[in-house]
């Protein structure tokens, strides 16, 4: 179904006062019972990750940093076995992955005395057995778990659903006969930016919505929630890059299928 701008908003504004958490999701489904549970999700996902980039400076300023470290010492030695970053991070309201990160880091400057690098803190996120520290582990272990927002797992799963949907794209433009390039073939040809599937006969959309009569050239696969901000970041970031190249990859596209067939004329 299509959400309207005002049902948009009235799920926006009601996701203000609410934490980031599973229990939130679950009274947000039951406000709104016509939206499905992906829908909310990627709502929630959209409105929480901005928030986080507007109070990502405050979190890592030396001294919010070294506060909250000594915070979760202190949390440890009295009970190493309660949440102790998981409820670090609800308190001050930033995401338990990357409260996780900040304290990971922290730990690994103080006994390694030298600054760990991203791939190593990658992998630890990734997998926490790695983390010379078991009671730090299971701490960082929870608040993945318990993020449904960012973190390794949440990547996972945006990855997994991302290919989940472009496979249902290219089944339907098969299903539909639709001579396409996908991104992987016009890598391979040359193109360093490329949308999902280039369309090598232009089609007409009839459809109920906003591109209905337009000439569709290409295909971009995004799955998730199509708000204001995110279709303006798409269009900066990638979609005007595929719109300037348009015009030079159909006349490629056409200037390859002429000479496949001056070839098969020979």
């Amino acid at each position: 179904m299509i959400l309207t701008k005002a049902q948009y908003d009235e799920i926006a504004q009601c996701l203000v006062s609410v934490p980031p958490t599973r229990q939130s999701l679950r009274k947000l489904k039951q406000r709104f019972p016509s939206q499905s549970q992906a829908t909310l999700l990627s709502i929630f996902s959209q409105e929480y990750q901005k928030h986080i980039k507007r109070t990502h400076g405050k979190h890592h300023t030396l001294e919010a940093i070294e506060n909250y470290y000594q915070r979760y010492l202190n949390g440890v030695v009295k009970n190493g076995a309660a949440p102790v970053l998981l409820e670090l991070a609800n308190e001050v309201e930033y995401a338990p992955s990357l409260m996780a990160r900040i304290i990971l880091e922290r730990f690994l400057q103080e006994h390694d005395e030298t600054p760990p690098s991203k791939s190593v803190i990658n992998s630890m996120l990734r997998d926490p057995s790695q983390i010379p520290d078991g009671v730090l582990a299971n701490q960082v272990y929870q608040c993945i778990v318990n993020d449904c927002c960012y973190g390794p797992l949440v990547d996972c799963i945006k990855h997994a659903i991302g290919h989940e949907h472009e496979v249902l794209l290219r089944d339907l433009l098969l299903e539909k006969n639709l001579s396409f390039l996908d991104e992987d073939q016009l890598r391979a040809k040359g193109y360093d930016k490329t949308p999902d599937f280039i369309l090598q006969v232009p089609v007409v959309m009839l459809c109920p919505l906003a591109v209905e009569g337009h000439i569709i050239h290409w295909i971009e696969s995004k799955a998730s929630f199509g708000d204001e901000c995110s279709h303006h970041a798409y269009l900066h970031d990638q979609f005007w890059s595929y719109w300037n190249r348009k015009d030079s990859i159909q006349k490629s596209l056409a200037l390859s299928r002429v000479c496949r067939e001056a070839m098969k004329g020979k």
